[in-house]
């Protein structure tokens, strides 16, 4: 699933931001979310966790004017595809107003 969130921050502002997420997700969900794991590289930052036992990877890609956050969703979880996608695009557009 990929989620493309527009944003109107200068590329590093953007960057420091989308890179302090990871954090907020281990202080928001750290009761649900285990083994979290990040890695940046250049514009792309590589992710995978584990909730309620399902094991959740993707990648976040910081462009000029967007976020593109591609998510590999365990198939028990591609029944809330649609949930998931908005809450992300909420989310997102939240963090980067």
């Amino acid at each position: 699933m990929t989620v493309t969130i527009p944003h109107d921050l200068p590329k590093p502002e953007a960057e420091t931001r989308v890179k302090g997420l990871i954090s907020n997700v281990k202080d928001q969900f750290g009761d649900k979310v285990q083994d979290i794991q990040e890695d940046w590289q250049g514009d792309t930052g590589r992710f995978k966790f584990s909730m309620s036992g399902h094991s959740v990877s993707g990648t976040i890609k910081l462009l000029e004017k967007a976020v593109e956050v591609n998510l590999d969703l365990p198939f028990i979880a591609t029944f809330f595809k649609g949930k998931i996608k908005s809450v992300i695009e909420q989310e997102g557009a939240r963090l980067l107003a």
